[in-house]
Parts: C-alpha cells; structure tokens; sequence
C-alpha cells in the first residue's frame, strides 16, 4: 500500500524538481495547469511493490524522487531486474492495460501520478505531451540497447563503472561541489541488488568496487556514499568510446 507522503501533498509544477526533464517538461502554463487537475502524488517505502506485472494500471507516472527496479518473474520463481527508474523516468504506458513488468521501490519512492484516462485524452489534445513521451520512449530504447552492450561484453570493472556513471549523471539529488568539482551521492542499490542487476556475484561486486576506490577512481564512505573526484576518469572505465558512443 502507498504510504501517503505530506510532502508532496501538492507541488506546483512550475515548482517541481524535475520540471525540465519529465514529461511534462515542454508545456506551457496553460497545459500544466490542465495537469494539475489530474495529478496526484504517491509515495512507497522501500522494497514496497508499486504495480506486478500483468495488474490493471489506472494511472501513469514521473518518478519525483528515489528509484525503483523493473523486474520479471520467470516460471521457476527466479526474478531478474531489467531495468531503473531514476527521477524523471515515466511508469506505465498510455494505451495499454496492464504493466509489462514489476515496479518495485528500491528506495523511498515518490512519483508524481496522472490519472489514465484523462492523461491519454490529454495527450491527443496536447502535442508537447506527445512529443516529449515520444522523446523519452526512444532514450527508454537507446538505453535499453546499451544495456545489452553492458551485459552482453562488458568487463565486471566496466559494468560497476557503467552503473555508477549511470546513477551520478541520472541522479536529479546528486551534489556538485563548486569548490573541487566533485560528484557526490549516495548509492540506493545495495551490493546484492547491484550483482542481481548487472548478473555479477556478490563477491565480485564487492571486488570491483573496492578495486575503483584502491585506484582512486571513487572514493567511497561506508557502503553507500560515493564521491567522484573525477567523472572523466569513471566514464573511461565504463569501456564506452567516449568519442563519438552515447551514454545513457
């Protein structure tokens, strides 16, 4: 069950934090205050399941704050994570009934809902809502693409480093320090969650990590608090041709 969050009882669009990168971020007053009336926010506490795949879903989202995993049961019980949903990401899918996946909040999850139905006819009425979901669906398939590179070839090094360069870039909460340039954030994926994610053990997980903090590549406080002093540095460790590659 959602636990109700007073915080974000209600949020002027203009207000929110992920204004200019969710869906909504191309419209103009008169659009968002037709959002407004169909809007609603909910919060999940972590490991709190936000929709199972196959269930009737009566809304669509931006995630406002946190992260939640995309995951598929397969017929002998095991579970795979197939995907993030780092702030501004969009849940559900105009024009279709059911969710294709789990949603479950892997942190303390806050997202920003819109009714279905209204937010499908909206989205006839609206060309900025419709340009910019189009938008986002095709970053969704250029990350999902470079998923399968990072899975499919990368090193384990690379792949913690692909995650954690995913996580600083993506991350709307992550601190810049004006003083040294650093990125600084707290990492909401445990080790185990990581190793699931990436198809790592959770002995290499642990390995990779405290081999990027012995090189100085990142600089780690308990086990989750991560600063990096250089972001050049870990995207050269995520394997990808930082000349002319996309990142996700």
């Amino acid at each position: 069950m959602a636990v109700q969050d007073h915080t974000f009882s209600h949020v002027d669009c203009e207000a929110c934090p992920i204004r200019h990168r969710a869906v909504c971020a191309r419209c103009d007053a008169d659009e968002l205050e037709r959002l407004e009336e169909i809007k609603y926010y909910r919060t999940f506490e972590a490991g709190q399941t936000v929709i199972w795949s196959g269930d009737r879903m009566d809304f669509v989202a931006s995630v406002v704050e946190g992260i939640a995993s995309l995951t598929q049961a397969m017929e002998d019980g095991r579970t795979q994570m197939v995907g993030l949903l780092l702030p501004s990401d969009f849940v559900g899918r105009p024009g279709r009934e059911t969710a294709a996946y789990n949603v479950v909040a892997t942190t303390r999850l806050t997202m920003c809902c819109f009714r279905k139905k209204p937010f499908e006819a909206m989205m006839l009425r609206t060309p900025h809502i419709s340009q910019r979901l189009l938008e986002m669906t095709l970053d969704e398939l250029d990350a999902a693409r470079e998923w399968m590179l990072l899975l499919g070839r990368k090193t384990a090094r690379e792949k913690i480093a692909s995650l954690l360069a995913i996580i600083a870039r993506r991350d709307a909460t992550l601190k810049l320090a004006s003083a040294t340039g650093q990125i600084v954030f707290d990492l909401p994926l445990t080790r185990e969650a990581m190793a699931d994610y990436l198809g790592l053990t959770l002995e290499t997980v642990s390995r990779q990590i405290s081999a990027l903090k012995r090189d100085g590549v990142i600089q780690l406080e308990g086990k989750r608090h991560i600063t990096v002093p250089d972001m050049d540095r870990l995207m050269d460790e995520t394997g990808d041709d930082t000349d002319g590659g996309v990142y996700i």
